[in-house]
């Protein structure tokens, strides 16, 4: 496994040196796994749940075949056909058990295979009907099934077979995944309405199939531990305090954390201080400003006024109170619902609950919030 340039990775996963806690959210996984149950795993975007599932892997690897494979790109069956043969293809070779069966299989539809020019990675092309692409995902699912080793596969960003042209894809699909023994999965979405829907509402065809785990921020006592530890490793000297700062300013979410940490650990010296810290997290919002004025040339008035706004208070709980209208000037409570619904839809914001219970809408971009509160 490669080696980070950093302590503080922003994305990838570099092996358990480079991975804070999630302990108890390991222990679960594991535990579905082994007593050969699926599981449906929600988190919010860059909170890390690819680096979980990675995590996960390196600890299954020794008596579990594992794939992973992203289908946020993907738009067809075709498409994520090509993303599980590209991932197994990928993870096995040729001369491997399992990828010279595959190899063989994939090999005999002619498909157009070319390597990525960073990671050397097959990368497999194959032209196929609907009903080809069912059944040729089928024979590598019946591939999987017969190996001797258990079979763990993670599709992330399933909800994406949503937006596919071919209907009822989730009913085809959980028809094949039903049958199969020897094979476990793991359903990861950034989208938790849609995931909740597919999985528990009794409706669809997912209902009640796995089981549900959602992943928040990492626990603030242990990230801060974690921290502290990776810079005294290199002989940084940090402060608590200064810690938790950067935790504050990051509002705790993992990629901002990794993105700032990153950055202050290679400028810093010897000595991380506030002013330090502050001043490689403003050279970072500087870096984004293109995009936050692009947020500005992509949204309404209305819209762009609402996001604001939420960036502003942090956690909105009554959007379409007068109390919140009157203090940003944001109209009448019907435009910023109109506009509540389409910034959802454009992943700007997300609705999530407190500890107590109480819906609340926040903002994706931490940055973006810590702009505007400039």
């Amino acid at each position: 496994m490669k080696k980070a340039q950093t302590p503080f990775p922003a994305t990838g996963y570099y092996g358990p040196d480079y991975f804070c806690d999630r302990k108890s959210e390991l222990d679960q996984l594991i535990s579905n796994i082994q007593g050969g149950n699926s599981t449906t795993l929600i988190a919010l975007r860059r909170l890390g749940k690819t680096a979980l599932i990675r995590h996960l892997f390196h600890h299954l690897r020794s008596k579990y075949i594992t794939i992973y494979m992203d289908i946020l790109p993907t738009e067809s069956l075709g498409d994520m056909l090509n993303q599980l043969s590209t991932a197994i293809a990928s993870e096995y070779s040729e001369k491997s058990p399992l990828g010279k069966k595959v190899w063989h299989m994939i090999k005999s539809l002619r498909p157009v295979i070319t390597y990525d020019a960073l990671s050397g990675t097959p990368l497999i092309s194959i032209k196929s009907t609907p009903d080809e692409s069912r059944e040729t995902i089928a024979e590598l699912f019946s591939i999987l099934e017969e190996q001797s080793k258990p079979v763990v596969i993670a599709i992330d960003e399933f909800q994406q077979i949503l937006e596919y042209p071919e209907k009822q894809t989730d009913a085809w699909l959980r028809s094949r995944v039903q049958q199969l023994r020897n094979v476990s999965f793991i359903f990861s979405g950034s989208q938790q309405h849609l995931m909740t829907d597919m999985f528990a509402n009794p409706e669809r065809p997912f209902y009640r199939s796995t089981q549900f785990m959602k992943m928040g921020k990492l626990n603030e006592e242990a990230y801060r531990d974690f921290i502290l530890k990776k810079f005294r490793e290199h002989s940084k000297s940090i402060s608590e305090e200064i810690v938790a700062e950067i935790l504050k300013w990051t509002d705790v979410h993992t990629y901002y954390v990794q993105l700032l940490c990153n950055r202050v650990f290679l400028s810093s010296g010897k000595q991380v201080t506030t002013e330090s810290w502050k001043e490689e997290a403003s050279k970072i919002l500087k870096e984004q400003e293109f995009v936050f004025f692009g947020y500005r040339g992509m949204l309404t008035k209305p819209q762009w006024e609402l996001l604001k706004a939420i960036a502003m208070d942090g956690k909105v709980f009554k959007p379409t109170s007068s109390a919140f209208i009157a203090r940003y000037t944001l109209g009448n409570p019907a435009t910023v619902l109109r506009s509540l619904k389409s910034l959802l839809r454009m992943e700007l914001i997300y609705r999530e609950n407190d500890t107590d219970g109480n819906s609340y809408y926040a903002i994706y971009d931490v940055l973006f919030g810590r702009w505007i509160s400039r």
